[in-house]
C-alpha cells in the first residue's frame, strides 16, 4: 500500500545517486536501505556485507533465479 513519507533532500539525493549505480528505482533503493537497516538492527552480530548477500539471495529466490549446487 503506497504511503507518503517525508524524507530529507540529502537522503533522496543520496538514494538517487545510489539507484543509478545499482539499477534500482528511487523507491526500490530506499526500500532496500530500509530492509538492510532493519536486518542490521535485528542481527548486530552480522556484517553488512553478509546481510547484503542474504538480501540478494532472498531476491533471487523470489525471482526463481536459483540453481542447484553440486558438491
Amino acid at each position: 500500500m503506497p504511503s507518503l513519507v517525508k524524507l530529507s533532500k540529502a537522503l533522496v539525493k543520496s538514494a538517487q545517486l545510489a539507484s543509478v549505480e545499482t539499477n534500482r528505482t528511487l523507491s526500490e533503493q530506499i526500500e532496500y536501505w530500509a530492509r538492510l537497516g532493519k536486518a542490521s538492527e535485528e542481527n548486530p552480530d552480522l556484517t553488512v556485507l553478509f546481510l547484503q548477500d542474504i538480501l540478494a539471495s532472498q531476491a533471487d529466490l523470489a525471482l526463481n533465479n536459483l540453481s542447484k549446487f553440486r558438491f
